[in-house]
């Protein structure tokens, strides 16, 4: 047990990390997931609208995959929220840096804030996903895209809508639907901090309006046979929005406009994928995390090598000590007169061997290990092994017991004439 002591002493320690860190990822309440992904149960995740559309009785299921592959066939409606696109720019600087605070960095209003490691491994929707994506889109799908900042993309560039951005330093704003429209059926108006303003192309539809400016924030474009809503408040899908006003009742009337589902939300952009190799782990949390983790697996090997506590006996030392135990016990036996014991072990012994050989069970008894044995065309053995049994109950003295165990040495032997003696129990009694 003291051996024992210090492995045991690493190993709690170990254990009390890896409970710590479960108890403090339970504590943040899926606040390790990236802004406006429904694994996110904090303030700016959108968990509370997955689950919302879930005990609304809508289809929802998570996307775990890339664009790269889409069903034609299918219903489904992507959503896509705050999911950066690749080559994004900033067409007008000016105007960004006349609506943010002083104080503000340009990226601070532009960029998706993440969550820790979740900016090495957030993915952006890249190049092949956008024309996929579009070209879905175009064959009669529906799509909801929640941009995040004012930046303009590709994808908006093919929807012909341009952003503007809004001043940071207004408050909350209150958003009315401009017409009667399924998108906002059964609503009166939304609460929601806005970030941009939309211009429209021709055919689209306004959803959502500043009810003072008078400015769309959210707009159904049309797009070869389907349509995609647009949003200029990310807020607006957060967790801590959907219970101001009527928020809840317009993504509820939105999403059954837009198609009988399902509604695929993507977190393979949020960095949520169904990968998990080497390479992915190197990628997701940053390559020299993955190297801390094999270095630290081959410093709990060399540590698991290393012996504590008192030094084990030499191998000589045992190998003279088991055999001393062997004279001694084979002392006891000649001292004892425990001759016709000891034959019988060996009779024994060797008929468990031989029942093996025999096709019966080890307790099978000698009588019938025999006959097997001639069953198979084994006369030698059989004799030999009704012979050993008849001299083991005869023996009474130390020749007559070593004259028996050679005899049964010599037996064993002729079980496979071409290999080597199995060192068996026998050998041990023999001696």
């Amino acid at each position: 047990m003291r051996d024992r002591f210090p492995m045991l002493v690493v190993g709690g320690l170990l254990l009390s990390a890896i409970l710590g860190t479960f108890l403090m990822k339970g504590a943040s309440r899926g606040g390790f997931a990236d802004t406006l992904s429904t694994y996110r149960a904090a303030e700016g995740g959108a968990r509370a609208l997955y689950l919302l559309a879930e005990e609304s009785g809508l289809p929802v299921v998570r996307r775990s995959a890339d664009l790269q592959v889409l069903d034609e066939k299918s219903t489904a409606t992507l959503i896509l929220l705050a999911v950066a696109v690749d080559g994004a720019r900033e067409d007008d600087l000016d105007e960004t840096l006349l609506a943010k605070e002083r104080d503000e960095e340009l990226e601070q209003s532009e960029d998706v804030p993440h969550e820790g490691l979740n900016v090495l491994h957030a993915n952006e929707l890249t190049e092949d996903e956008r024309e996929k994506l579009l070209g879905h889109v175009k064959a009669g799908h529906s799509l909801v895209y929640v941009p995040w900042g004012s930046r303009e993309n590709p994808l908006l560039d093919a929807l012909e809508v341009k952003l503007s951005k809004v001043d940071t330093t207004l408050p909350m704003r209150t958003l009315v639907p401009p017409m009667p429209t399924p998108y906002t059926l059964g609503m009166e108006r939304v609460e929601a901090k806005i970030q941009s303003f939309l211009q429209l192309p021709s055919g689209a539809v306004p959803v959502l309006q500043d009810a003072q400016l008078e400015r769309p924030v959210a707009a159904v474009v049309p797009y070869g046979l389907g349509k995609v809503l647009v949003v200029g408040a990310p807020e607006l899908a957060m967790n801590e929005a959907l219970a101001r006003a009527d928020n809840a009742q317009f993504w509820l009337s939105a999403l059954r406009a837009l198609g009988p589902g399902p509604y695929e939300f993507s977190e393979f952009h949020h960095g949520f994928t169904n990968e998990r190799s080497i390479v992915d782990f190197a990628r997701r949390y940053g390559l020299h995390f993955a190297v801390a983790q094999l270095l630290l697996g081959v410093a709990l090997w060399s540590i698991s090598l290393k012996r504590f506590g008192r030094p084990h006996p030499p191998p000589e030392s045992v190998r003279v000590g088991a055999t001393d135990a062997l004279f001694a016990m084979s002392r006891l036996y000649r001292e004892g007169k425990h001759h016709a014991f000891a034959a019988g072990l060996i009779s024994k012994g060797l008929t468990q061997e031989l029942a093996l050989y025999a096709g019966l069970p080890a307790h099978a008894p000698a009588s019938a290990v025999a006959e097997g044995l001639q069953a198979r065309g084994r006369e030698d053995l059989s004799q030999g092994l009704r012979a050993i049994v008849r001299r083991s109950e005869e023996t009474l003295s130390d020749s007559e017991l070593q004259q028996l165990a050679a005899r049964t040495a010599e037996l064993r032997n002729r079980i496979h004439p071409t290999g080597p003696t199995r060192p068996t129990a026998i050998s041990v009694e023999e001696s």
